[in-house]
């Protein structure tokens, strides 16, 4: 590290748009035992709070979802002592009453990727961590709060359906994921959020939705989703989200206890 002793207390994955919100701005470089992370770790002063932002596809957006360093990017936020972790992401819709625009606090995940690193425990330490409940309720509850103040709609909750990428889904998937029941499509959710609570670290998933999948609209003849609109409606949406995320770092109690905070607490299989 380029610093003696960083610490933070929340950490944000996000593009790096997201650190030109606070001022005092440093950057510094970290080493992990799995890798560098996808950029260097901005740290900032946040309403008398330390926090550190990670772009998780790098400041240029230059790393697709399935080559993503997960547990580097987990690690360097564990090893800066980051408790609360805020995951924002751009998604797709699966179900019609999910618009473009709406904000979603997802609950649930579902992994659909392959081949992944997504454990930091590969012996000789064994753990099988439960993840019942991957997401912190209590983040979740100021999350949807903090939504709520700026005026946007807001799913209280939904399942996402995390895919490997960096393709978009066939029709035919996109129809199961739907017929299904599952309300969010991306390809970041998963490893990210269960390696955080593999380092007892609560995280928080906030999902943007900036179109509806192809499942959808192949049942209403509507042209399938393209990068160029996904990036559209998440950049006329970049403000609303940096707004949240802003609001959520304030109301976020730094003594907040949380169960994740305790995933590894009878997780170790013992000999």
């Amino acid at each position: 590290m380029t610093d003696q002793n960083p610490k933070a207390d929340i950490g944000v994955f996000g593009g790096s748009g997201f650190y030109s919100l606070f001022e005092n701005v440093k950057e510094i470089e970290i080493e992990t035992p799995f890798g560098p992370p996808s950029d260097s770790v901005f740290l900032a002063e946040a309403h008398g709070k330390r926090v550190a932002f990670l772009p998780r596809h790098g400041r240029h957006h230059t790393i697709p979802p399935h080559n993503i360093n997960y547990r580097a990017n987990v690690a360097a936020m564990k090893q800066l002592g980051v408790r609360y972790l805020i995951s924002p992401c751009a998604a797709g819709s699966l179900q019609r009453h999910v618009k473009p625009g709406d904000f979603v606090v997802c609950d649930q995940y579902v992994d659909r990727t392959t081949g992944r690193k997504d454990s930091f425990y590969d012996g000789p330490e064994v753990y099988h961590v439960s993840s019942a409940e991957p997401y912190c309720p209590h983040l979740r509850e100021l999350a949807i709060q903090a939504i709520k103040s700026q005026g946007i709609n807001v799913h209280e909750k939904g399942t996402v359906v995390v895919i490997q990428g960096p393709r978009f889904s066939t029709r035919a998937e996109s129809q199961w994921f739907t017929r299904a029941g599952w309300e969010v499509i991306n390809m970041t959710q998963y490893p990210e959020a269960y390696l955080a609570l593999e380092q007892n670290i609560a995280v928080v998933n906030i999902a943007l939705i900036t179109d509806y999948d192809c499942g959808l609209v192949a049942e209403e003849h509507i042209a399938p989703v393209t990068q160029e609109e996904v990036y559209r409606v998440f950049l006329q949406n970049a403000s609303r989200v940096k707004a949240v995320v802003s609001e959520l770092i304030r109301s976020i109690p730094l003594d907040l206890e949380s169960p994740c905070h305790h995933a590894l607490d009878f997780a170790r299989v013992q000999a």
